[in-house]
């Protein structure tokens, strides 16, 4: 499984990322297809609970995501 980072940007200003984990660049691909113009709800990497219609983003942007571990002293 790969990480994902899907950004829901709303303006040049406001906007939420979605972290999913999926077999492929293509999938994430197709599951944004798949919830375009709908409710969705997810929480984010801070555990904060999110509704928002897809249809009312102006932009989605998908990509692979990389996550680097914390260090004990940062």
């Amino acid at each position: 499984m790969q990480e994902f980072k899907i950004t829901y940007f709303f303006d040049e200003e406001h906007y939420i990322r979605r972290f999913i984990f999926t077999e492929s660049l293509e999938s994430a691909e197709q599951l944004v297809r798949n919830e375009r113009d709908q409710y969705i709800s997810f929480r984010d990497s801070r555990g904060i609970y999110h509704e928002l219609h897809t249809g009312k983003v102006r932009v989605v942007q998908i990509s692979e995501y990389h996550r680097e571990e914390k260090k004990a002293d940062q």
